[in-house]
């Protein structure tokens, strides 16, 4: 039967072929991965680049009431990680976000949503690649006395208060030698990825620990006063808050990132909702600790254009450089799972998308040895890798805040469709807590407001991405999906 366009637009993906999202075969996903190692795919995913990195860009912004910001981040994330538990329960397949979307909302917004995705995970990748030199770069100066010459880890286009500059003739190489060592990583199958994440999400953890002892010890109560930002860039008192919640909100991607390993999660209706918040309590406290102690231990004017900053603080505090090597060397290895794990996330959604036919099916074809979508990881390594070795990072931040929150919004969004849909022949699981309207409708407002602290370079550059996923969907995607 012929269908409208408008019913092309809002058709849904059935949710229970268990044929096809559920069961392993020769051609698909394998379920290789448990609990504990799914749960790390989300810490591994968050802690490290909100911490390590954007304390630089948001107090700036907020001064000490920057922990508010986290906090707020916090119990957004924590709204629409109740949503994904009760989404990812009933859809355990690999997409995450564009996969509840196309079950509930239709064709064209998954497919929307599944473009704010690709923008998400793909700058996310290469902004924390590109932080990860400056660790690097700290540590082999601490360790060795030797710093990596500046052509060779400076981007080409970068951003400044006079708008974008050119500087030919030089390149950030080390973002571009972790993401082939992530490449590798993740061409050898998932399962060896989320191994080797765990260990070192662990080492993570216990680096974050040394570093809140140590910074306690030269904890100022002074340093919190004035608490709100008199002089914040561009925002001052509340509006400061508001705008570095908006900025570190990208960190909490880890919820969407445990939700795009539902195809290969053993026993996914149970792994993925605990996961989900599993990973969220983790990432919450940790950041928490680590906010209070560096604020504590610097004044927040310093935080400003401060390079490989809590090792710094670290070196402050002691007088001695040991404390700083062992941040520093930590830092390293945590921005390496992280990179890691969005690298994964970006090839899983591309993965999925593919599948359903919307884009080039090179996207969907898995190496029967390693159980991995090996052409799909390479080509995604190779677009992250070139915007990590010739982009500043100092833009991708926030266009990675507003893709995580418009999916969050999304997967909001779909809670009350799904319940809906099922109707009294629901499947008994976990579902959000009071109803299919309060928390979804907190979360989507919640995710609104932090939008509003984003900059109007972020909206434009955003509606021109939007611009090319539309045409792209119907060029392509509209003829050649699978529902057609």
């Amino acid at each position: 039967m012929n269908q409208t366009l408008v019913q092309k637009l809002t058709r849904t993906k059935p949710v229970n072929n268990k044929n096809e999202e559920q069961a392993a075969s020769s051609n698909g996903l394998h379920r290789s991965i448990g609990l504990f190692p799914l749960t790390m795919i989300g810490v591994g995913a968050t802690i490290g680049t909100g911490i390590f990195f954007t304390m630089v860009e948001a107090v700036p912004k907020a001064g000490p009431s920057v922990i508010l910001s986290f906090l707020i981040a916090a119990i957004t994330a924590g709204l629409t990680a109740l949503c994904y538990a009760e989404l990812s329960f009933r859809i355990p397949a690999s997409g995450s976000s564009y996969s509840f979307a196309y079950a509930t909302v239709g064709e064209f917004l998954a497919f929307v949503m599944a473009a704010c995705l690709l923008l998400e995970y793909g700058l996310a990748a290469s902004a924390t690649a590109i932080g990860w030199s400056d660790y690097l770069n700290n540590f082999l100066n601490n360790a060795f006395g030797w710093h990596i010459p500046e052509l060779l880890r400076s981007p080409m286009i970068v951003s400044t208060a006079h708008g974008i500059e050119f500087h030919p003739g030089r390149i950030n190489l080390p973002p571009i030698l972790l993401v082939v060592l992530c490449c590798v990583l993740l061409v050898r199958g998932a399962k060896e990825s989320a191994t080797t994440n765990a260990i070192m999400v662990l080492i993570k953890l216990a680096i974050l620990i040394f570093f809140v002892v140590i910074a306690f010890t030269g904890f100022d109560i002074n340093n919190f006063h004035p608490f709100y930002s008199p002089d914040g860039v561009h925002h001052t008192g509340l509006g400061g808050v508001t705008a570095a919640a908006a900025t570190v909100f990208f960190s909490f991607i880890g919820l969407d990132t445990v939700a795009t390993a539902g195809e290969e999660v053993r026993n996914p209706t149970r792994n993925v909702p605990i996961g989900i918040l599993a990973a969220l309590g983790i990432v919450t406290v940790f950041y928490m600790l680590v906010a209070v102690a560096a604020m504590g231990a610097q004044p927040a004017s310093k935080f400003a254009g401060q390079e490989a900053g809590l090792a710094v603080i670290l070196q402050n505090v002691t007088g001695q450089t040991w404390p700083a090597l062992v941040l520093a060397a930590g830092a390293v290895i945590s921005v390496f799972s992280v990179t890691l794990v969005t690298i994964y996330g970006q090839t899983r959604i591309l993965y999925a998308i593919s599948k359903d036919g919307l884009i080039s099916p090179a996207f969907r074809k898995v190496s029967p040895r390693t159980g991995s979508p090996v052409q799909n990881t390479l080509i995604v390594c190779i677009v992250v890798g070139v915007v990590a070795g010739f982009v500043d990072a100092t833009f991708l931040w926030d266009m990675v805040s507003m893709g995580t929150l418009t999916a969050f919004i999304v997967v909001s969004l779909a809670v009350p469709v799904m319940r809906a849909k099922e109707g009294p022949s629901a499947v008994k699981g976990f579902r959000v807590p009071g109803g299919p309207y309060f928390v979804p409708g907190l979360s989507i407002a919640a995710c609104l407001y932090l939008m509003f602290g984003l900059s109007m370079t972020t909206y434009t550059v955003f509606v021109i991405w939007m611009a090319a996923a539309i045409l792209t969907y119907f060029f392509y995607g509209l003829r050649n999906s699978r529902l057609n």
